[in-house]
């Protein structure tokens, strides 16, 4: 069933407006980098940080406006699973791909910049995907919004962060807070000098100071 014209033409204001506000975005991730490098967070960690809180919000917040949107229908609930997906299958292709590019986009960056954030894997990624897509759902259909909420649209929203996730993957496994250290060392600072000390020292201190 192909959308309505006003309902297409608020979609292609919205990413218009998106990508137009996108150096409003890069400078407030600027602003947060340059305040966390003044608190004495290292550069690459200050930088990482504040890209990826300000990716995974400007990223969200335009496709969110979109599916609360109210829009011409009776609304309702359709709580079978792969209904809509069988449905959708003899749809015209316009419809099909608004329909999956439009779900998958959901959270598709808040998927990809969550990991390089915090620190969590594809498990956590994809459900709170599923969950952030559950309420959504929930506030089409107490708002009124004239849309239908579907189970199938949540599986597709999570599935979208969960793309998101494998596709930044790369990053987040090589950020430094998530590498292990490869030695296992103390640094003891005395009269300004580093003095490095690894386990096994330690441990023959302790031993030799036990046996005096």
């Amino acid at each position: 069933m192909t959308a309505p014209l006003a309902v297409n033409a608020l979609e292609t204001a919205t990413v218009l407006v998106s990508f137009a506000l996108a150096p409003l975005a890069l400078l407030l991730a600027w602003g947060l980098a340059s305040f966390r490098v003044r608190r004495g967070v290292p550069s690459g960690t200050a930088w990482r940080r504040s890209v990826a809180e300000v990716g995974m919000v400007a990223g969200t917040l335009p496709w969110l406006f979109l599916v609360l949107t109210p829009r011409g229908g009776s609304g309702g609930v359709q709580p079978v699973p792969f209904a809509d997906l069988i449905d959708l299958a003899s749809a015209d292709p316009r419809t099909i791909v608004e329909q999956l590019v439009g779900n998958l986009l959901l959270f598709f960056l808040a998927g990809v910049f969550v990991p390089l954030r915090f620190r969590v894997g594809l498990l956590a990624v994809f459900l709170g995907g599923a969950l952030g897509a559950a309420l959504v759902e929930t506030a089409q259909f107490a708002f009124g919004t004239g849309r239908v909420a579907s189970i199938d649209d949540v599986l597709l929203n999570a599935i979208g962060a969960l793309l998101g996730a494998l596709a930044s993957r790369r990053w987040w496994r090589g950020s430094p807070s998530r590498v292990a250290p490869t030695a296992e060392s103390t640094v003891l600072r005395s009269a300004g000098r580093d003095w490095r000390v690894t386990s096994f020292e330690v441990s023959r201190g302790t031993d030799r100071a036990a046996r005096c």
